[in-house]
């Protein structure tokens, strides 16, 4: 195997060391990537292992991450590099809710100590020097605030995915975060992640039962249309994503026979999501129409393989997003970050 596949007792490979942990070791501190860096300044956020409860009783905006497997660790401080310029930038409009939300919301995203010992030491200035592209130092440690006060990781029970939510009372525009993501790194001020394949804007969730998810569809739906920014055609043209990721698993769990499970769940069935999502746009729009090809809006509901909730439970994150956001082949979803032929295997 070659050295850059080395993993360490904490799951890092060899080129996410530190330079402090080469320094330690008495070798010669090398110039870093500034994916190193990040890794040296950010920290890995604990799970908030109250935030699936809240998820069945309440709706929540946030972003769904799709990575490497087995490299979830990396994706995560990938992301909150990436996203927290945004968040940040967001709440400087409105500083107000950002101090609201952190005297109210305990901080869950600190170190990790607990699961292999990893340590993050701060990079010293000298070495952040050395490198030709030198991020700023204290932006990257106030995006890193910014998340511990704002963003929860939930624990998901399929590999290769990353929830992100935001508490009930502060609901940021998901969708304009991500767009002023591609945004960036197509003037090329943000240059293209590693391990992050997709990242998922939930504008809300609901419990995966056809009332729940049409009423979710329709007030997701009608803010679309309110929004002046969003040009529709007569009769507007929309098409419906279903991702199931983890309904295997979640499957397995309950009960051996699918069939029993549809019982539970009608909605796992992917005809029948569908026809709830259409009977949701056309309580708002009544004369939409079905285009795969060229939709002006489209809905994406992504079923969430939460841990930790009761069985028989289920939650799907759902949003509507204009065409610009989205590939519609080979299938209805978000777009990817970079070409998917330069991603390692790994969930779409």
């Amino acid at each position: 195997m070659a050295a850059v596949e080395e993993v360490d007792d904490v799951g890092r490979t060899i080129e996410e060391e530190t330079v402090f942990e080469k320094r330690e070791r008495g070798e010669e501190a090398e110039t870093l990537t500034p994916w190193e860096q990040h890794s040296s300044i950010i920290s890995i956020p604990r799970f908030d292992y109250k935030a699936p409860s809240s998820l069945l009783h309440h709706s929540h905006s946030g972003f769904l991450v799709t990575c490497n497997i087995k490299r979830e660790k990396s994706a995560t401080k990938e992301v909150m590099s990436i996203l927290g310029k945004y968040i940040g930038s967001m709440h400087e409009e409105k500083p107000e809710v950002l101090n609201s939300t952190a005297s109210k919301k305990q901080k869950v995203c600190a170190q990790e100590t607990e699961e292999g010992g990893e340590k993050t030491v701060p990079l010293e200035n000298d070495a952040l020097q050395e490198t030709g592209e030198n991020p700023n130092v204290e932006d990257l440690k106030l995006a890193n605030e910014e998340h511990n006060s704002l963003m929860s990781l939930v624990k998901l029970t399929k590999s290769g995915l990353l929830l992100f939510t935001f508490p009930v009372e502060n609901s940021p525009n998901t969708t304009n975060i991500v767009s002023r993501v591609f945004q960036s790194m197509e003037s090329g001020a943000l240059k293209a992640p590693i391990w992050c394949h997709r990242i998922f804007p939930v504008q809300a969730t609901c419990g995966l039962t056809e009332k729940e998810l049409r009423e979710t569809v329709s007030k997701l739906v009608q803010r679309f249309v309110n929004d002046k920014d969003n040009t529709l055609s007569k009769p507007v043209k929309f098409a419906a994503g279903y991702q199931r990721r983890g309904a295997e698993e979640t499957k397995g769990k309950i009960r051996k026979d699918a069939s029993d499970v549809l019982v539970q769940c009608p909605l796992l069935d992917r005809i029948k999501c569908f026809e709830t999502v259409a009977a949701g746009v056309k309580d708002i729009v009544p004369d939409s129409v079905v285009d795969l090809k060229s939709p002006e809006l489209c809905v994406l509901v992504e079923l969430l393989p939460l841990s930790r909730i009761s069985s028989g439970s289920f939650v799907a994150a759902v949003s509507v997003l204009p065409h610009r956001l989205v590939s519609t082949k080979p299938k209805l979803c978000i777009k990817p970050l970079v070409p998917e032929s330069k991603h390692k295997k790994g969930p779409n």
